[in-house]
């Protein structure tokens, strides 16, 4: 059998933290006179950070002036405010070991950044499962453009035609469909059709397709890739 990759997001998706996120943005923007309620954050969680701050504040630039301070302040709050409360999505853990046991590659393809992904990781309980990672670092363009899941599949080492993503979001939806892949959405991190986006197959939560694996001896994810 041809090698097989699975691309990870991982806010929503295997930890939850989307609701973490967008207090961290709120709270943050409120420091800075900014006011922005957490329900228009809220939907723009799963983009990158550049883009939820163009978004929300047109004209600020992420690394350098004012857009750096709130880039940064963010960060800071998210990592010391709501990081340590983090919690697995259900199932996440077993469902990457089965995925393992049938020989898939894990790889993390994430709009976070990569001094983030260690926190997020441990806080899912899936730091000792994956193989590698792509990050907001490693793109030129973050979520929903492709570059973050262009770069996962460079580190993935398999042909496209053999790997599929794992995601929560429309974002996530528009980055793997840009690059060629197809994606398994999980309605675990907020989002429901048919906002969520036109994802090949969907399920509520990790534990949901684990199930649906068992149940199907992974049929459900071999026929994607036909």
């Amino acid at each position: 059998m041809n090698t097989r990759a699975l691309l990870l997001d991982i806010d929503g998706t295997l930890v939850q933290s989307n609701g973490a996120h967008a207090q961290s943005w709120c709270e943050t923007f409120a420091e800075f006179g900014y006011d922005l309620s957490r329900d228009r954050i809220r939907p723009l969680i799963g983009m990158g950070g550049d883009k939820i701050l163009a978004t929300l504040t047109p004209g600020l630039n992420p690394e350098q002036g004012l857009g750096k301070e709130i880039s940064d302040r963010r960060k800071a709050i998210f990592l010391k405010q709501f990081a340590p409360g983090l919690q697995p999505q259900p199932g996440n853990r077993p469902l990457l070991q089965a995925c393992l046991e049938r020989c898939y590659r894990l790889i993390v393809a994430t709009s976070a950044k990569t001094d983030e992904l260690q926190t997020l990781l441990r806080a899912a309980g899936i730091d000792d499962l994956i193989h590698d990672a792509a990050t907001s670092d490693d793109a030129s363009n973050s979520k929903p453009d492709p570059d973050i899941v262009e770069a996962a599949l460079e580190k993935a080492r398999v042909d496209r035609s053999h790997t599929l993503m794992l995601g929560d979001t429309p974002y996530d939806i528009l980055s793997a469909h840009s690059a060629g892949i197809k994606i398994i959405a999980l309605r675990c991190g907020g989002w429901r059709e048919p906002d969520i986006g036109d994802a090949e197959a969907v399920y509520d939560d990790p534990e949901d397709l684990r199930k649906a694996l068992v149940r199907s001896n992974f049929r459900v994810l071999e026929e994607l890739f036909q």
